[in-house]
């Protein structure tokens, strides 16, 4: 362990906040939010020199996998040093999943805001996801279930070009493979060697309509529903720029105003008896005006949770207040101030990658970013998680010019 330890476990002053999955930057920004509202907050990581994990906002840093038992019997052991239920707050799609299907063992002393486990094993695969979600009148794209070679030749006979690629669910062995979580094929070869190349490590993918639009047409909402079902904050943005591009996760996002976001956000997590934090991404049909749901996120902040912050809205301390019954933040409706949500590095290689196509020019670029700002990264406070980051793409080019020499 690391931090700040205690004698006799954590102090009593307010419950701690769990952050599970501290080592992505989903994880670090949920650290940082709530350890500046004063909560005291413990991380759990799997790989501690990750450089989101590096941060000194935490009073501990444990060590445990966050993808399995592990950390479980890791929260199990911990549970006595605490003088009140800390509050859970899973950061990945994996923690989520293991820490829903051993409720049961941390409910007695954690605090968690889950629907059943039933909602979470469907919305979080985008094939059941989007039966159901089809089944309750959303618009979704076409989608095919691709378990082996004959089922992707059916896909090409019902799609048409250009389409994606990706697992029906992100899991550990995907992830041990890529951090993409979709491929986009432009015509029926790139899909075939699209398969070729990843389906070996899924058992289920599913080929998809590709929506029509650039990255500004990708909106999403998040919201937090409490434990009467009820939402009680949301909050509606859009992507700016995105790395990798056109398939990839928000490199620079604004708040807007777009109301069937919100509503539509609303009535599928209604509909599925939802609690806890969620999030859904919705595409518009820029010829249709269409707006089409692409996926929800399930039971965790997501990585532009912070614009609500830069927006004057209070999401995670909201969820925090509720669960351990403290009186709610009043800063819990939109205002549309123009916020901004910003990860540094991946903006810097999308907006070059625009600029290298001719589609972007450095003004473009430079007036993109007013406004008020939450990074993804960036702290002067807590700076060397940033500075890490920052240097990470240095460090990978020497580790793979060090392998090629080792193989001459």
């Amino acid at each position: 362990m690391t931090g700040r330890e205690y004698e006799n476990g954590f102090p009593a002053e307010r419950p701690c906040a769990i952050v599970v999955g501290l080592d992505c930057i989903t994880g670090l920004q949920t650290a940082r939010l709530l350890a500046r509202r004063g909560v005291p907050v413990v991380g759990i990581a799997s790989d501690l020199r990750h450089f989101c994990a590096r941060t000194r906002v935490c009073r501990e840093i444990v060590r445990a996998d966050t993808t399995g038992d592990e950390v479980v019997e890791r929260l199990e052991a911990l549970a006595g040093r605490f003088a009140q239920p800390p509050v859970l707050f899973p950061c990945t799609d994996s923690a989520v999943r293991v820490l829903s299907a051993r409720r049961a063992r941390l409910e007695p002393h954690y605090r968690l805001a889950l629907p059943r486990h039933e909602t979470v094993e469907r919305l979080m695969s985008k094939s059941a996801m989007t039966a159901w979600a089809e089944r309750h009148g959303f618009r979704v794209p076409a989608t095919i279930d691709v378990f082996k070679r004959q089922d992707l030749e059916r896909a090409l006979e019902r799609l048409s070009f250009p389409c994606t690629l990706k697992p029906a669910v992100k899991d550990a062995r995907w992830l041990a493979h890529t951090k993409e979580k979709a491929f986009k094929a432009a015509d029926a070869d790139a899909l075939r060697a699209l398969f070729e190349t990843h389906g070996p490590f899924s058992d289920h993918m599913i080929a998809q309509e590709w929506i029509e639009g650039g990255e500004s047409e990708l909106y999403s909402c998040n919201c937090y529903f409490g434990r009467d079902g009820e939402p009680l904050v949301s909050f509606v943005a859009r992507k700016i720029r995105q790395w990798p591009p056109e398939t990839g996760t928000s490199a620079l996002g604004v708040e807007c105003r777009a109301d069937t976001v919100r509503d539509e956000t609303l009535r599928l997590f209604r509909a599925a008896d939802y609690r806890g934090l969620g999030y859904v991404e919705m595409k518009r049909d820029a010829a249709r005006g269409e707006y089409f749901l692409i996926e929800p996120n399930v039971g965790r902040p997501t990585g532009r949770s912070a614009i609500a912050e830069a927006g004057g809205v209070e999401l995670l301390y909201t969820m925090y207040c509720d669960l351990v019954g403290l009186p709610l933040p009043e800063a819990r409706e939109q205002r549309y101030r123009d916020a901004k949500w910003i990860y540094l590095r991946h903006d810097l290689q999308s907006a070059f990658w625009w600029w290298r196509r001719g589609e972007l020019t450095l003004a473009d670029w430079a007036r993109s970013l007013r406004g008020p700002k939450s990074y993804a990264v960036f702290s002067a406070s807590d700076p060397l998680p940033f500075l890490l980051d920052l240097v990470k793409p240095f460090a990978e080019l020497r580790r793979r010019r060090r392998r090629r020499g080792a193989t001459r």
